[in-house]
C-alpha cells in the first residue's frame, strides 16, 4: 500500500488575478485520478465520527470507498440515500467545522483531515452528468405541501416524494432555490448546478410552483385544507440594518438586495441583463460571515477599484469559513479589523459620501461565546465610501407569518418549532431551516428538513389511522 499523503490532495482553482474578474467558479473540482487519491487517505473507520458529525448522517467512509474503487455508480448510490443536494453541498457546506473538523486522520498532528467535500462534489458532478431518471411513484399515502424551495424545502420534499407522498413546493419568487439562487454568488455555486440538482428532485415527483407568495395569492386556511400537512420553510431573507446615522442615504444596501440583484436578477451577466447594480468606486461591507464575504467577492467583480471589509472583532473570531476569507485576500479584498461603523456620511445630495467608524478592543466573552466587541473611546476614523453593504444578519420574512397569526413564534420573530420533530403549535404544520434558527448553513437546513419529512410521514399515517377507528 503506497503512504498515506499528510495533506489533502490539492483542488485546482482559477488564478485570483482571473476570477477576480470574472463570476466563473473559483474551485474547479477533482479529477477521478485526483479523487481517487484523496479517498485512499481514508481510514475507513469503524463507528466514525464523521458520520455523527453531519447533519444529515450521510455513509462517508461508504461512499469515499467506492470512489476509491472507481465506482462511482455506488458512490453516488450511497450519497442519494442521504442527501438530495449533494453537488451543493459539496460546495457550500462548512465541512471544516462538521464532518472533517471531527475526522480521525485529521486528529493526528501530522495529517490533514479527508477532503470530504471536494470528493462529495465530485460524486455528485459525476451524477449530474448522466441522464435523468424519472419516478413513476404516485403518491398514494398523502399529500403535503411545501412553502419555501430553499435547501431545507427541497430536502423535505425530495424525502417525502421517496416516501411515497404526493408533494407540491410553493415558492414567491420566480426561480426555485432559495437562498441557493438569489443568496450565493455564481463562482461559489454556479446556477447550472442548483437548476440541475433542481432538475432531479422534480424528476422523482415533486411538483414546484413559483410565483406563489402564501399569505397573500394562496392563504394557509386554503392549504390546510387541500394537503395532510405542511412544512414551512419559508428562510430568513428579510434584510436587517444597524440604524446608524444615514443609514437612508441613497448608496447603503442590505447584502439581501445586493445579492439579490446581482444572483437571482443576472446583475453579474451585465449587460446581456441590464439589473441596476449601482456602479460603485469604493464599497464598504459591514460584516464578518459568508454573506459579507460574497457580498465583497461580488463587488469586486463587479469591477470596484476598492473593496474593504469592516468587521468588529478579529480574525481569530471570524465566522466566514476560512477558505472564503483567504480567497477574498487573493482576489484583493481589504480588511479594517476590530473596527464598527456609527455613521454614514452624507455627500449634501442625499448619497454615501464616506463611513464613520470605531475602534473596538475584545472583552469578556459574550453568549456566542466570542469575547464582547467595546468600544475604544475617541478612536473615530474615516472610509471614503460610495457604497456601503450592511451583512449583519437577515430577520424572519413576516408575509406568511402575518397572515397565519395562530402560529406561535418566539421572541425574536421566528416560527416556535421542536428541534427533534420540527412540529409547531398548530397540528400538521412543521417547520425548520432559518425561519425556526435564524440565519444558519445550507447543511443544518437540509438536516432540519430530513427530520421534518419523517415526522410528517409519522403524523399522517397517524392521524389515518385514528380516522379508521
Amino acid at each position: 500500500m503506497a503512504k498515506r499523503s499528510y495533506t489533502k490532495t490539492p483542488m485546482r482553482e482559477q488564478a485570483p488575478e482571473i476570477r477576480s474578474r470574472n463570476f466563473d467558479e473559483v474551485a474547479l473540482g477533482y479529477t477521478l485520478a485526483e479523487g481517487q487519491l484523496e479517498a485512499s487517505r481514508c481510514l475507513q473507520c469503524k463507528n466514525a465520527p464523521c458520520i455523527t458529525n453531519c447533519p444529515v448522517m450521510i455513509d462517508i467512509p461508504g461512499f469515499i470507498k467506492a470512489v476509491e474503487e472507481s465506482d462511482m455508480p455506488l458512490a453516488h448510490k450511497i450519497l442519494s440515500r442521504y442527501t438530495n443536494l449533494p453537488a451543493i453541498c459539496g460546495r457550500v457546506c462548512p465541512q471544516e467545522k462538521q464532518c472533517e473538523m471531527v475526522c480521525r486522520l485529521g486528529r493526528s498532528k501530522k495529517f490533514e483531515p479527508v477532503a470530504i467535500g471536494k470528493l462529495e462534489r465530485l460524486v455528485a458532478d459525476w451524477a449530474l452528468e448522466q441522464p435523468i431518471e424519472y419516478s413513476e411513484t404516485f403518491g398514494e399515502k398523502g399529500r403535503v405541501a411545501v412553502i419555501g424551495s430553499g435547501p431545507s424545502g427541497l430536502t423535505a420534499a425530495g424525502d417525502l416524494v421517496k416516501l411515497g407522498y404526493d408533494v407540491t413546493v410553493y415558492e414567491a419568487l420566480h426561480a426555485a432555490g432559495g437562498v441557493l439562487t438569489y443568496g450565493i454568488p455564481e463562482f461559489r455555486l454556479p446556477k447550472r448546478v442548483v437548476k440541475q440538482e433542481i432538475e432531479r428532485i422534480i424528476a422523482q415527483g415533486v411538483k414546484i410552483e413559483t410565483n406563489v407568495v402564501v399569505g397573500k395569492t394562496i392563504t394557509m386556511d386554503e392549504i390546510m385544507a387541500d394537503f395532510d400537512a405542511c412544512y414551512l420553510s419559508v428562510g430568513a431573507g428579510a434584510p436587517k440594518f444597524q440604524g446608524i446615522k444615514g443609514t437612508s442615504l441613497n448608496g447603503v444596501y442590505s447584502s439581501s438586495e445586493y445579492l439579490t440583484r446581482v444572483n437571482l436578477m443576472h446583475g453579474y451577466q451585465f449587460p446581456t441583463y441590464d439589473t441596476p447594480v449601482q456602479k460603485s468606486t469604493n464599497v464598504v461591507v459591514i460584516g464578518g460571515g459568508n454573506v459579507a464575504m460574497d457580498a465583497a467577492r461580488s463587488a469586486k467583480r463587479l469591477g470596484v477599484e476598492k473593496v474593504s471589509i469592516v468587521y468588529r472583532r478579529s480574525l481569530e473570531e471570524l465566522p466566514a469559513r476560512q477558505e472564503e476569507y483567504h480567497h477574498s485576500v487573493e482576489e484583493g479584498v481589504d480588511y479594517h479589523w476590530l473596527s464598527n461603523p456609527i455613521e454614514y456620511i452624507d455627500d449634501g445630495a442625499g448619497r454615501l459620501r464616506a463611513v464613520k467608524c470605531v475602534q473596538m478592543e475584545l472583552g469578556e466573552p459574550d453568549e456566542s461565546g466570542r469575547r464582547r466587541p467595546i468600544v475604544i473611546p475617541d478612536s473615530e476614523f474615516i472610509i471614503e465610501a460610495d457604497t456601503v453593504i450592511e451583512a449583519i444578519g437577515q430577520g424572519a420574512n413576516k408575509v406568511l407569518l402575518d397572515t397565519f397569526p395562530e402560529l406561535a413564534l418566539n421572541q425574536w420573530g421566528y416560527i416556535e418549532a421542536n428541534e427533534e420533530t420540527c412540529a409547531t403549535s398548530i397540528p400538521g404544520v412543521f417547520a425548520g431551516g432559518d425561519i425556526v434558527t435564524g440565519a444558519a448553513t445550507v447543511i443544518l437546513a437540509m438536516g432540519a428538513g430530513k427530520i421534518a419529512a419523517t415526522e410528517i410521514d409519522r403524523y399522517v399515517q397517524q392521524t389515518k389511522q385514528e380516522q379508521l377507528v
